[in-house]
């Protein structure tokens, strides 16, 4: 629900009955009028927090996949380099005297290459793209999770809203006690998206 509708809602819900009931339903409507103008403040912080959160799980999921190609592709480089030592391995056997110092050379060269694409904190080796790739999956799960807060958090939110605003229309605090507790839940689920502090029993 845009700020605007909400707006435009509770003027026209304010122009119903104006003057029909007594002092005490005119404060109550006023008092409604200025709840329902906190709840779209809320409203407004809430969305705003969903739209961060869902930004920040598309980044990090990016940065995940980004991660585990990377990883891919050394293993892929580390795998065909011990193919090749495997097979100088093999022909040092027979080997001249000479040849076997260029092949033990070659297997030196590949043993340092192996280690470098198993672990290498300057180029990112396996071990430091594994890291960088599940750092990632949790801030986006944890994303995700803010996000599933925050979107549940704005439905409730509007529902409160929408029941506040007709209780300016019928004057009725057993209708408004309803959309108190719908704002609460919503208010809870907003905070929860902001810093969590409990997970939802359903979800990704």
């Amino acid at each position: 629900m845009e700020t605007n509708e909400l707006s435009d809602h509770i003027t026209e819900a304010g122009e119903h009955h104006h003057g029909e009931h007594g002092v005490s339903d005119v404060t109550f409507r006023k008092r409604v009028g200025l709840v329902i103008s906190l709840l779209a403040v809320v409203l407004a912080i809430t969305a705003t927090g969903g739209s961060n959160a869902m930004k920040t799980a598309i980044n990090a999921n990016i940065e995940r996949s980004d991660a585990w190609n990377f990883y891919q592709a050394r293993n892929i480089r580390e795998t065909a380099t011990k193919l090749s030592r495997d097979q100088l391995e093999l022909m040092q056997a027979g080997a001249s005297d000479a040849t076997r110092a260029a092949i033990a050379a070659r297997l030196e060269d590949y043993k340092t290459a192996i280690q470098h694409y198993e672990s290498d904190p300057v180029s990112d080796g396996k071990a430091e793209l594994k890291i960088k790739a599940e750092a990632a999956e949790a801030r986006r799960d944890l994303a995700q999770s803010r996000g599933e807060s925050f979107e549940i958090a704005e439905a409730l939110l509007q529902i409160a809203i929408v029941l506040a605003s007709t209780c300016i229309l019928t004057a009725s605090r057993q209708l408004l006690l309803v959309s108190a507790l719908f704002a609460a839940c919503g208010v809870v689920l907003s905070a929860n998206g902001f810093a969590p502090f409990f997970e939802l029993p359903f979800g990704h």
